[in-house]
């Protein structure tokens, strides 16, 4: 592929060609890059890779253009025919894993220059040394995609020149770097100035936290305030290994202090869930963020969690990054040809895997949800540390207690008492559901089978029927409360012997069962707070009284 270049300044006029064939280019993956941040990415990689200091990116929505600016080390001629335009140069291919300022290279494969060639319809580039004039080029996809239709060669199909004043506006005062102008972009840049400087801040992390690399986006600097509304709806954290992140600074609003996870894989980062799922949502677009994959501070995969799915609640509130240099510090390409994920095979790659399913993400799993029903919310229903009973009379008693949370002098005094009972009504409320079905549902069963009254179940409907008639007088009450006839007014035991007959004190039976049960029952009803023998005294004879009924009703 031939693209037709001049160098600027002193009259000549040097042609530079791509070194590779025009429909190899094509089979290489001109379309693989998908996206408009991915093509972002590579440019601000690249000005990363020469050691700027500073990447303008100027968004033109209404017309579907775009530039990118940097101050780097720009290229002279053969750099830009030996170097740029050969498909396949890597920086790294003398060994070099660092630039001159010790960055470590982000490029590897030499090929992620497809994906600023191929993005628009024509492209047009101008970059300079700090002692050189500048060399230039276009590249226009329309006649490059007929030159390929014609299997033409690279020395068959030159290029027009470069319209310098498509750079009037950018190259005033620019010393040294590239200038890239994008005409007529494949995707249209739908989206806003903030959602842009939203997702440049989420995906190109040493923007934030290398003090000498900046980016800006129509002359607005890229800052952690640019992702202010993520950090205000996260309610807790968990740093993995030891990292150092300014953004983790701007977190003033978790639910609790971060929590430390120690992992043998060599990873830094950190995981954290917010308040909502929908507040990691990605507004006008179907994505949300997730738990992204950074090698030496690029973004190499979005969300690893998606190849160890857990089908657990926890998973949509999740986003982090994790970092794990090593994937690219020993010459291996472990990354795709589109440049978007890791090669799934990779051994490093499947231990980081690894540690996620088995150790990290369950932890954090059990953790949520401890935290969450903490902070009277919601937790994993799916988790079996608690019954779903347990979880329901939690819910239940939360909402209650917010008839209370401000009461009393002393407000701080009446929520410790609030809190302090979560564990009894965690237990009284289900076992008082639990009373409350095995015996209406006696008394059903009773109706149904016509099951004659004993004169011990007459007496005691006739007993209670005289105290509720003297309490409703001293209330003067006038209308009925209880409403199901005198079998309303027996309790399990009398209820049992009914079904049972005589109530045997040795043989097991649904009467023997009741007698035990009766006074803890009570005590539940009555709203008392039991004792830990009590707890588990009822639960151990209401399993019993359980199983009896539905052999009972079968």
């Amino acid at each position: 592929m031939n693209t037709t270049a001049s160098t600027i300044g002193n009259g000549n006029a040097e042609q530079f060609t791509f070194a590779i064939s025009l429909s190899v280019l094509n089979h290489l993956g001109r379309n693989l890059y998908r996206n408009f941040i991915t093509v972002l990415g590579e440019a601000v990689s690249n000005a990363w890779d020469a050691d700027a200091d500073n990447v303008w990116i100027y968004i033109d929505r209404e017309n579907d253009n775009f530039v990118i600016k940097d101050d780097g080390n720009g290229m002279n001629g053969s750099d830009f025919q030996n170097k740029f335009l050969t498909i396949g140069y890597s920086k790294r291919k003398n060994g070099d894993m660092r630039s001159p300022k010790q960055r470590p290279y982000i490029g590897a494969k030499g090929i992620g220059k497809l994906a600023l060639l191929s993005c628009a319809r024509k492209i047009s580039i101008i970059t300079k040394t700090a002692d050189t004039e500048y060399v230039t080029g276009t590249v226009d996809n329309t006649g490059l995609d007929e030159a390929i239709k014609q299997e033409m060669t690279p020395d068959q199909y030159p290029l027009g020149a470069v319209d310098m004043d498509l750079f009037t506006p950018y190259a005033d005062g620019h010393i040294k770097g590239t200038i890239i102008h994008f005409e007529k972009t494949k995707e249209d840049i739908r989206n806003t100035i903030p959602y842009l400087k939203k997702l440049v801040a989420l995906y190109f992390r040493f923007s934030l936290i290398d003090e000498s690399f900046s980016i800006y986006i129509n002359g607005e600097k890229v800052t952690l305030a640019d992702i202010k509304d993520l950090s205000d709806a996260t309610e807790f954290l968990w740093k993995l290994n030891a990292i150092n992140d300014p953004y983790i600074e701007t977190l003033t609003s978790l639910g609790g202090d971060a929590k430390q996870i120690e992992s043998d894989i060599n990873i830094k980062g950190f995981i954290a869930t917010v308040k909502k799922p929908k507040d990691i949502k990605i507004p006008g677009t179907e994505e949300k963020m997730g738990i992204d994959l950074f090698v030496n501070g690029r973004l190499r995969e979005k969300d690893v969690l998606k190849h160890i799915p857990t089908a657990r609640v926890a998973e949509s509130y999740m986003y982090g990054q994790i970092h794990f240099d090593e994937l690219d510090s020993d010459g291996a390409d472990r990354f795709t040809t589109s440049r978007e994920a890791v090669i799934a095979s990779d051994e490093k790659y499947q231990a980081l895997l690894g540690a996620l399913k088995n150790t990290i993400i369950p932890r954090i799993l059990d953790e949520w949800d401890d935290l969450r029903l903490s902070r009277d919310e919601e937790g994993d229903d799916e988790n079996t540390r608690k019954t779903k009973k347990e979880r329901r009379a939690l819910s239940l008693y939360n909402i209650s207690s917010e008839d209370y949370s401000s009461a009393g002098s002393d407000s701080n005094n009446v929520k410790g008492w609030i809190k302090g009972m979560k564990p009894d009504a965690e237990f009284n409320i289900p076992a008082y559901v639990d009373c409350f079905l095995s015996e209406n549902l006696i008394r059903k069963y009773i109706e149904a089978q016509q099951v004659p009254y004993t004169t011990r179940a007459t007496n005691e409907a006739t007993e209670h029927k005289g105290q509720e008639a003297e309490r409703k007088a001293a209330a003067n009450i006038s209308f009925d409360i209880s409403r199901g006839g005198d079998l309303t007014y027996l309790g399990m035991d009398t209820l049992s012997d009914m079904v049972d007959g005589q109530p045997r004190q040795n043989a097991a039976s649904l009467a023997r069962d009741a007698i035990v049960y009766k006074p803890m029952r009570n005590a539940v009803g009555h709203t008392a707070l039991l004792t830990s023998e009590a707890k588990r005294g009822l639960t151990a004879v209401y399993e019993n009284i359980k199983a009896r009924i539905n052999t009972l009703l079968s």
